[in-house]
């Protein structure tokens, strides 16, 4: 891609359709799961399910998919989980509303004794809501496919994964109950608070969004104020769904800000750790960073097992405290595009430019890594494809061009009461 390609609208296009066609790949039809990842016999995940419940509309929107097919294969996986075995038994699909992370792609089974997960539900479930904005037309189908999602959001029981504590669990185990960590510290999961506040029949206490703000760490670094969370995901996903543009609950109110300003102060902390490059890593500078959760390369890769520095295979890789082995994702720059499009262009363009090995089928890989370049100069790169990647490409790229996300999930009822019951006032509120 040329200079000029990736600035303008037909490049975004081209990359988000490019993002979007992992959903087509990665599909079961009989019942709607999706992969993870895209090498041979990865399970289903339940947040890229829900990314592709809103990516959906996005393809219908720019006129790449049939709104006949997108209702088929969103009534699809809707009927499946409403259909799920939901005992909680190692073999179960979920239990008291929330769904086992990864899932056989056949059986829709629990597999690799995953924990049942609260935000990975909760990211099915902004999918699931999303859709149910978007297809309104007074058709069976369509009728259907919003009945499916209320009973889905409505059988949560949101209270039952605090376990008694003040905030929500991260997981649950039928072999050993609730993990032992809850969602501490500013993260991805405000979406999931958001969605438990709102909720008309099993909500969190009044007091559990504050217990969970109470928990943040507002910091200090390279000149920028701002809610620290080290990976850029997390100042990322939940903004998929929902605008915090001009919208405060009581602890941005009294930091002056809200969580849209914060995610671009976190990207301007990313650039600025970038260009430092503390460690000497090859390519890093303020129009190539991208530090996030992601694939990486691992010292028991035969390749790479003489590698001196320890490598983290896949991790939260985080600003400025780590961990850090020199491995980016572009895709995290482009899912930047809604708080800093020009800064995020310029990356964009700038790292295709010089590592267009980042793209495979014209889609992102999970990460590439400048400094274990091979003989002939190029950077280590990740095998295959990983959905959440692909989607929030595709979320984000929309949310800039149109803001369709935000405006279905604008009008959501739920998202509505419970960004209010979280304390939220101002802007579109």
């Amino acid at each position: 891609m040329s200079n000029e390609s990736l600035i303008n609208e037909q490049s975004l296009d081209r990359l988000q359709r490019a993002a979007f066609g992992y959903f087509l790949q990665a599909v079961n039809p009989a019942n709607g799961l999706i992969t993870d990842n895209s090498r041979e016999n990865s399970p289903a995940s339940i947040a890229v399910v829900g990314f592709a419940l809103s990516a959906y509309p996005v393809a219908v929107e720019r006129g790449w998919m049939e709104r006949s097919n997108a209702v088929e294969r969103s009534l699809a996986v809707l009927r499946f989980f409403r259909d799920s075995d939901q005992s909680g038994s190692p073999e179960a699909t979920g239990f008291k509303g929330f769904y086992y992370h990864f899932l056989d792609m056949h059986t829709g089974a629990r597999v690799w004794r995953s924990e049942l997960s609260t935000i990975d539900s909760a990211l099915l479930l902004a999918g699931a809501l999303t859709a149910s904005m978007y297809f309104t037309a007074n058709t069976p189908e369509e009728t259907e496919l919003r009945e499916l999602v209320e009973t889905l959001y409505l059988r949560v029981d949101w209270r039952w994964s605090q376990g008694g504590a003040a905030t929500i669990r991260q997981g649950w185990k039928p072999e050993c109950g609730f993990l032992h960590y809850g969602w501490d510290g500013y993260n991805e999961s405000i979406v999931l608070y958001v969605l438990a506040m709102g909720s008309p029949t099993h909500p969190l206490k009044d007091n559990s969004y504050e217990a969970w703000t109470a928990t943040y760490q507002w910091e200090h670094l390279y000149g920028y104020d701002y809610l620290y969370a080290g990976p850029l995901f997390m100042h990322q996903f939940s903004h998929a769904w929902i605008d915090f543009h001009g919208i405060r609950d009581r602890f941005m109110r009294e930091k002056r800000c809200d969580y849209f300003e914060n995610s671009r102060r976190a990207i301007e902390v990313q650039r600025e750790y970038a260009r430092r490059n503390p460690h000497r890593f090859a390519g890093y500078d303020e129009n190539c960073w991208g530090l996030t959760a992601c694939d990486g390369p691992s010292n028991l890769l035969p390749e790479l097992s003489n590698e001196r520095r320890r490598l983290f295979g896949y991790a939260a890789r985080g600003v400025p405290y780590g961990p850090d082995d020199g491995t980016l994702s572009g895709w995290a720059a482009l899912a930047s595009l809604p708080f800093t499009p020009e800064i995020a262009l310029c990356a964009v363009r700038n790292m295709l430019q010089r590592y267009p090995e980042m793209l495979t089928a014209q889609q992102y890989t999970s990460s590439f890594n400048p400094t274990l370049a091979n003989a002939d100069s190029s950077a280590w790169v990740s095998d295959g494809h990983f959905g959440l990647d692909q989607g929030i490409v595709v979320l984000m790229i929309e949310n800039h061009r149109s803001q369709l996300i935000w405006r279905l999930m604008r009008d959501c009822p739920y998202v509505h009461a419970g960004l209010r019951r979280a304390g939220f006032r101002g802007g579109w509120l």
